[in-house]
């Protein structure tokens, strides 16, 4: 067996027929995940070759979710929080998490440059090969030309980045869709729910004619009976677009009646209307302003931009099927846009708050200015070595093998809407939070070993139902993209399955080249490292706030209050100091003193929290101190200024100046 391991590892291209593709590392989805993946391969010196389905890299984050969902941005490391970094050089910040989708799309192409990547566009998956558990060769074509020659790629490792799970299923990889039981993992948050979150108020009449139940329901409502709560089934919440819209004359395209208009459709919004009354688009559409008087769009309240129940088929499906799908998404939120407009039942206000936006001329002009990615929030998802549960969430569970963390809530959009005691009800969305990051199992981003042993899978991972709801955001797919690649390139060196390297050695290489090209690591002290952070005074922890899993604070900030942050430090070195900053809070002091020990002097900062301005959506930001020559030995301290209030003390950040 031996032997066979290391011809496959190591001499995958024996005796193969002349236009087979080959390479170190195969990527199946050219999403934000995958283009991070192949990136660090290819720093790590493989050849790589990313296949993508569609004609646009990034995913998600190009294709409308420039407000990321973070939780806590203590969980974004390496290249993921590169390329918000990335992101912020762009608009003149130290990183952004609000970007336009061009802007974002441009970031990712430079990792493609730079990583001298070859990516396959229109390529979807049609087989595969494998021999000994091991997968040899996949086979894909474009699905718009059926004439098209199906190309051959042989590879040492793949890595299935797709929001699909497609490379996975081929594979014969356990997995799932849809919903756990609650009792299947001991969850409570699994399973049939029904919440108040995006919940229609009592009294609203599911019928086409009020009161007659014979007239049937209204679009969009389901006839089935509600399931017991907790009970799980294969429904799937429901998917929808992130839309950028642009209320700039100058750049804004109409908002025109969509193929395919049906009015009827949105029946139910006049009814919510009626019942429980919006003063703006707020309540409807969750409106977020990015740069350039542009949005990012996402579902809000109980009938919104979420398209329920019409994506049940969508995860396992073949292309044509999810193309149908994807246009009656496009057309349903289309039409929902050019209804609220414009239709005469609509509040005139809503009507003209409506007709002051439509879309950007300068996104999106390869596909009429409307994004091509849908968002498939959850998809298939592995059954692997390890299953990620609330219990891991919640801390109750702790992985020793962490190669990531994820810090959001867990949450699930609306799954069904059904009549539930005469009235029209929405099933399936869930909102719990209250827990700070934790760690992401390596064992979840691969198969058991009896199924496949040269396949990752970052993104359509081993979790529950629940647990992935908390799990599935962008910066974390790029974090566990990078991980998997690490991984693979350790795999293909050491002539080993995946499940069989050294995870601990992972762990450190992804901690010592964080950005995959040998530079030097941030240094980055949080208050929860008792050895290099030290408090003088009765300063109180506040859990799940601010940077990490919690902050100091304290209501007296006389000068004997001290927080003294102690790099460890090998020699001396020029470097730019950053302090973690959260928004506003009434009671806080206006001045915060940093006093910076570089070995042999002290300089004092004083920071005016006035004048800085800290976004609520990214919990704060990095404020940078200045830069400093500092050696070991130096210390940087927060120390209170006499000033009666409230003093918050979290991270420090020391980026070096190469």
């Amino acid at each position: 067996m031996r032997k066979i391991l290391f011809l496959l590892c190591c001499c995958p291209f024996l005796s193969i027929a002349q236009g087979v593709k080959k390479v170190d590392i195969c990527i199946y989805g050219g999403n934000s995940a995958g283009i991070i993946a192949a990136y660090t391969a290819s720093k790590m010196g493989k050849s790589v070759v990313v296949i993508e389905p569609g004609k646009r890299i990034g995913g998600l984050t190009t294709g409308g979710l420039g407000y990321t969902d973070i939780g806590n941005k203590f969980a974004v490391t390496g290249l993921s929080l590169d390329f918000y970094r990335r992101i912020g050089a762009y608009y003149g910040k130290f990183e952004s998490w609000l970007f336009e989708p061009k802007v974002a799309l441009a970031t990712f192409d430079s990792y493609v440059k730079r990583g001298n990547i070859e990516i396959l566009y229109e390529s979807t998956l049609i087989d595969l090969t494998k021999e000994e558990g091991f997968i040899r060769e996949i086979q894909v074509a474009d699905p718009n030309n059926q004439a098209a020659a199906k190309r051959r790629i042989q590879s040492k490792v793949f890595l299935d980045c797709s929001y699909e799970g497609d490379l996975m299923a081929k594979a014969g990889v356990s997995y799932i869709v849809g919903r756990e039981a609650n009792v299947k993992y001991g969850e409570t948050y699994n399973g049939v729910q029904v919440h108040q979150y995006h919940q229609f108020a009592d009294g609203i009449d599911p019928y086409k004619i009020p009161g007659d139940t014979t007239s049937g329901l209204l679009w969009g409502i389901s006839a089935a009976s509600l399931a017991p709560i907790g009970s799980g089934d294969k429904m799937v919440q429901a998917y929808n677009y992130r839309i950028c819209l642009t209320n700039q004359p100058e750049n804004r395209i109409p908002i025109t009646k969509p193929e395919d208009y049906q009015p009827e459709r949105y029946e139910l919004l006049l009814r919510h209307l009626q019942k429980t009354p919006a003063a703006s688009l707020s309540p409807i559409l969750k409106m977020d302003l990015m740069p350039n008087n542009k949005t990012d769009i996402n579902n809000n309240g109980p009938f919104s931009t979420d398209m329920i129940g019409e994506n049940y088929a969508y995860p396992e499906a073949d292309y044509a099927t999810r193309k149908a799908i994807e246009i009656k998404h496009t057309n349903y939120i289309k039409g929902l846009l050019y209804f609220i407009g414009n239709d005469v039942r609509m509040p005139e206000h809503l009507r003209n708050e409506m007709q002051t936006w439509g879309y950007p001329k300068d996104e999106y002009p390869e596909s009429n200015h409307w994004t091509p990615q849908l968002y498939v929030r959850e998809a298939r998802r592995m059954i692997g070595a390890y299953v990620m549960t609330q219990a891991n969430c919640q801390g109750k569970e702790i992985v020793k093998d962490g190669v990531g963390m994820a810090a959001y809530t867990m949450d699930s959009h609306n799954t069904q809407r059904l009549v539930i005691n005469g009235m029209v009800k929405n099933e399936g969305d869930v909102q719990i939070g209250g827990f700070g990051p934790y760690p992401i199992s390596y064992r979840s981003l691969i198969p058991r070993k009896e199924e496949c042993k040269n396949l990752l899978v970052p993104v359509c991972l081993s979790a529950s139902h629940i647990a992935y709801g908390s799990i599935r955001m962008e910066p974390v797919f790029m974090v566990l993209g990078q991980s998997a690649a690490v991984a693979a390139a350790m795999a293909i060196n050491e002539t080993k399955a995946v499940q069989d390297i050294n995870i601990a050695v992972l762990q450190a290489e992804l901690k010592r080249n964080p950005l995959a090209d040998g530079s030097k690591p941030e240094i980055l002290l949080d208050n929860d490292n008792k050895a290099r952070v030290k408090v003088e005074g009765e300063w109180k922890p506040v859990q799940h706030i601010g940077f990490g899993k919690d902050l100091l604070e304290i209501r007296d900030a006389s000068t004997t209050r001290r927080v003294i942050y102690q790099p460890e430090l090998s020699r001396s070195g020029k470097y730019e100091l950053y302090v973690y900053l959260l928004p506003k809070h009434p009671n806080h002091i206006s001045t915060m003193n940093w006093i910076v020990w570089d070995g042999k002097k002290s300089q004092i900062v004083s920071v005016d929290l006035a004048a800085i301005e800290v976004s609520g959506q990214t919990s704060g930001i990095w404020h940078r101190i200045g830069e400093f020559k500092l050696s070991p030995g130096s210390k940087i301290t927060l120390e209170g200024t006499g000033e009666k209030g409230l003093l918050l003390a979290d991270a420090v950040l020391l980026k070096p100046l190469q």
